[in-house]
């Protein structure tokens, strides 16, 4: 672990200059010994820095657009608690007028929002589902003024794919030319269009169906924007899981991710159910609570790109940091320090009989009686196990490393991380980051992979001056490791148990793709065994003679997956 000499040196003069602010402190290391670099090493990154200068007042010149999909049940959840939350960050109403004060602000409204003749704000999103009872939930929100009519899309037969992933395929595909409007219509009112984000559950029909179509219709038709999603991944314990066919739906939409998205950041149900339970102390969580979490984690994700600083402040930028090779493209996320409000508790109750937390009062009970009372049942409620008193640069990535903070249940202690990006917000002195860094490196808390130079990545980042935050610094963590192949291992110990039986293939078999073969399944099985071997082998030194020894059976694979990254690569 060690920081070039000359990026030392640019730190230091640019200090001592005077500069009114660092807006991102960007290192990258080695995890070795080594004391020194080879000058051609040396000439290599500096080569880099100096062409990400030269284009960095021109990408600020441009604006980039992004179009937000959101998709199935699940996607329409996550994606209503996302703008609601934005809207708020940058100060827009609910029904999409700018507030007084936030008109002269200097965040990038129109990355995710567009200005429509009246003056109101409209968000470039397509909600489209094949049941209509969230987007009719959506609809008669304080929030139905917001989004375009056009651009949302329900089935007309409303009955929804019946958690059947090939339904969910054939009745987009049935509706081909109507969704290929809708996201032409889109893309041509954006002046610089970068890419596309898709929010979806990988489990259900429609989401992980839908969903797929739109991904391989976004590869054909738009073979240079970059395509990310936010993937929520199932509960695989049997006593939890409700949709027996959960597994042909993952492993069939894993396969899609794999090879039509460039970036995909993996919501998993289990961790965020338990981070909900363990540092939130709320009981019973609802979807309400766990959609929080995903909207903070989609926010804050974003921030770069709607508040721009130095580096990463586009789309493509942030995911080239994250992904070093092409199907190696799934991230995991962790956020600190989290807190939920009491209007945010009291709205993920609303659906469901109250709860009493542990150590409160009912409802109506005096409050100033539960503070003289010594009854240990009438004390105040503690402190969620979250909560963080003091924050500083140390203690977020400190707490970003952590396991009971990742949002994935997968044990972060076994393998590598193949890049890793900390986006801190608030009002924090790059010196800080520095010294931050360096006891990371000392604690030895994090470990990288031996076959190539691994890139910690720490971006900084505004807070939004028009949402007040209880606390002063807050990071989230986006990270490419190795672990996440105990997710595809899950995925297909669940597929193997019941594909070895052909159970409920029934309803599949009534599908157009299903009904002469079911070799679909056994080909998107080879893909995520494939997929996570990868993984695993990207644990040891020798991942490159691996990747050499698999090209010539995995090349068709790799030309499609690639993607507009792999393109632009």
């Amino acid at each position: 672990f060690f920081f070039a000499r000359e990026s030392q040196l640019a730190c230091v003069t640019s200090l001592v200059a005077g500069l009114r602010v660092f807006e991102t402190f960007c290192c990258s290391s080695r995890w070795q010994p080594a004391l020194h670099e080879a000058p051609h090493e040396q000439a290599k990154h500096l080569g880099r820095a100096a062409r990400a200068r030269q284009t960095q007042s021109a990408a600020d010149a441009k604006m980039k657009e992004i179009i937000t999909l959101c998709v199935g049940q699940c996607g329409n959840q996550i994606g209503s608690e996302f703008w609601k939350q934005i809207t708020a960050e940058h100060g827009i109403r609910p029904n999409g007028v700018p507030e007084d004060f936030a008109l002269e602000g200097d965040d990038r409204k129109d990355v995710f929002f567009y200005e429509a003749d009246d003056a109101r704000f409209v968000p470039r999103a397509l909600l489209l589902d094949l049941e209509p009872r969230v987007v009719n939930n959506i609809q008669n929100s304080q929030h139905r003024d917001l989004f375009n009519p056009e651009n949302i899309f329900v089935s007309k037969e409303g009955g929804g794919a019946g958690n059947n992933w090939a339904s969910g395929h054939r009745q987009a595909e049935e509706n081909a030319e109507l969704l290929a409007d809708m996201l032409d219509r889109e893309a041509d009112n954006s002046d610089s269009l970068e890419g596309f984000v898709l929010t979806h559950s990988i489990a259900g029909g429609t989401g992980s169906g839908m969903g797929s179509y739109i991904l391989e219709h976004l590869n054909d038709h738009f073979p240079k924007k970059l395509v990310s999603t936010y993937s929520v991944f199932p509960n695989w314990e049997e006593d939890q899981s409700d949709v027996v066919v959960q597994p042909y739906n993952s492993i069939l939409t894993l396969k899609r991710l794999a090879v039509n998205a460039d970036c995909v950041v993996v919501l998993d149900n289990t961790a965020l159910n338990r981070i909900a339970v363990d540092r939130l102390r709320i009981p019973n969580p609802s979807v309400h609570h766990v959609n929080s979490l995903v909207s903070t984690v989609m926010a804050a994700s974003t921030t770069t790109l709607r508040y721009p600083g130095y580096t990463n402040n586009d789309l493509v930028g942030l995911v080239a940091s994250l992904v070093p090779t092409p199907r190696c493209h799934f991230l995991m996320t962790g956020y600190t320090p989290l807190t939920i409000s009491a209007d945010e508790l009291a709205r993920g109750d609303a659906s469901k009989p109250p709860t009493q937390l542990p150590g409160s009062e009912p409802a109506g009970k005096d409050e100033r009686m539960v503070h003289t009372s010594t009854d240990p049942r009438e004390r105040p409620p503690p402190p969620p196990a979250g909560a963080v008193r003091k924050t500083s640069v140390l203690d977020v990535m400190r707490r970003l490393t952590q396991a009971k903070n990742i949002m994935v249940s997968a044990n972060t202690r076994k393998g590598c991380y193949l890049s890793l990006l900390n986006i801190i917000q608030g009002d924090v002195d790059p010196t800080q980051v520095h010294k931050a860094l360096q006891r990371v490196r000392e604690r030895r808390l994090v470990s990288f992979i031996p076959w190539g130079p691994a890139t910690f990545n720490v971006a900084l980042s505004r807070k939004s001056p028009y949402v007040e935050t209880k606390h002063k610094v807050s990071g989230l963590l986006l990270a490419n490791h190795t672990c996440v192949s105990q997710l595809f291992a899950k995925t297909l110990t669940a597929y193997d148990r019941i594909r070895k039986r052909n159970a409920f293939v029934e309803n599949y078999r009534r599908e157009p793709m299903f009904a002469d073969s079911l070799d679909e399944f056994d080909d998107s099985r080879d893909v995520v065994q494939s997929l996570r071997d990868e993984y695993i082998a990207a644990e040891s030194p020798d991942y490159v003679e691996w990747g050499v020894g698999e090209e010539d059976d995995a090349g068709g694979l790799l030309d499609d997956g690639g993607g507009a990254f792999a393109s632009d690569a």
